[in-house]
């Protein structure tokens, strides 16, 4: 069984405490030097997640792949300090020329959700689902995921997905395959095959946990396996969150990522992509009334931008996304300070071979959407 080579982590450096102990304002003066000083050298693309105080400097705002595919178009950064976690900084790598360098702010920023699959467990339950299914099987994995997944896809023919374009991949691949397995997180691969028509006794969860896969019924009627995994911030909205709402706020529409289990999906108003989210909001008419189910950032955003609407999170005890906040003003300043001394740090390095089945299973997606 060949498992390829991890991605590789530069210089993987904590970032000195004297960071801690500036002034914000000193920072800020920092980060606004070192742009003016590099100009069109740098670029900073912000994820809709991070912190106010990183989204303040960004030069683009976006999803994962929109600010890894801006990044590969600006042709003029030499380098890419890619505020969000490290599956988009990967991302970001290869589809970005060799001469531009991505640095991620904090290492420690991950995704528990990309790292729900990782290569070994997938090489591992692919071959046992093999065994279980024969040659049925086209796997699409979610671009919220490791670049060993996506290249995993590659190789066996198929493509990465997104929030916003999963269910022209998925009418995609039933043309190609009997069967789906869908990677890493189950609820939208669930909320999707759903909307397509696929029953939820159709549908299969393979834990990479016990090596098993999670079904009662007759094998032969499977046509979704999902794996196993889930985002941590979308999972913890609740069905008791939208009766909530409907009982305290029946005029309020509730909007909803697909990450968010299928129960709330199915008893929300509305479901869609974090853009999705933010173009119905920026749609709706003036005394609207929401309660948005995604990351609490994104939804103080959105509440700070539309003053003249109703907007409260459908949880209104739920915490941002930890791992994306590790990445702050002072982890920004370090990293840009080490570019303008020479030392860059945390540089993302995805290998060759890697990047070449991964690029394929992205060009799928980009030919077929």
């Amino acid at each position: 069984m060949e498992i390829l080579d991890m991605v590789e982590f530069d210089k993987k450096e904590a970032m000195p405490n004297s960071y801690k102990e500036r002034s914000y304002e000193e920072l800020e003066q920092r980060v606004l030097e070192i742009k003016q000083k590099l100009g069109k050298k740098l670029y900073i693309p912000g994820h809709h997640y991070q912190k106010d105080e990183v989204i303040n400097f960004a030069d683009t705002t976006g999803d994962s792949l929109q600010l890894a595919q801006a990044s590969a178009i600006n042709k003029e950064a030499e380098w890419v300090v890619f505020c969000g976690v490290h599956f988009m900084a990967e991302t970001a790598d290869m589809l970005t020329d060799k001469e531009q360098k991505v640095l991620l702010p904090d290492m420690r920023a991950g995704c528990s959700m990309a790292d729900m699959a990782n290569i070994n467990q997938t090489e591992i339950g692919w071959e046992k689902l093999q065994q279980m299914f024969g040659d049925t099987i086209l796997p699409l994995t979610y671009v919220n995921s490791t670049a060993d997944i996506k290249a995993f896809v590659g190789r066996n023919g198929g493509a990465t997905v997104t929030s916003s374009n999963a269910k022209n991949m998925l009418k995609w691949a039933f043309k190609q395959k009997e069967r789906i397995l869908f990677l890493p997180d189950q609820h939208l691969g669930r909320n999707t095959a759903y909307d397509l028509g696929v029953p939820l006794n159709q549908m299969a969860v393979w834990d990479p946990i016990t090596n098993q896969l999670e079904y009662d019924g007759n094998y032969e009627d499977v046509v979704v396996i999902l794996w196993k995994g889930h985002c941590s911030v979308h999972e913890k909205f609740t069905v008791k969150n939208v009766e909530h709402i409907r009982e305290t706020k029946p005029d309020m529409n509730i909007i909803v990522h697909p990450e968010c289990p299928r129960e709330v999906v199915a008893i929300s108003d509305y479901a869609g992509s974090t853009k999705y989210i933010i173009d119905a909001i920026s749609q709706a008419p003036s005394g609207s009334k929401w309660a948005i189910g995604t990351e609490m950032n994104l939804v103080k955003r959105i509440i700070d931008q539309h003053p003249d609407k109703e907007i409260v999170s459908l949880n209104p005890f739920m915490c941002p996304c930890l791992t994306m906040n590790r990445i702050d003003l002072p982890h920004l300043a370090w990293a840009l300070e080490s570019i303008e001394q020479g030392q860059p740090v945390n540089q993302i390095k995805v290998p060759e071979d890697v990047t070449k089945q991964a690029v394929l299973a992205l060009n799928r997606m980009l030919e077929n959407v």
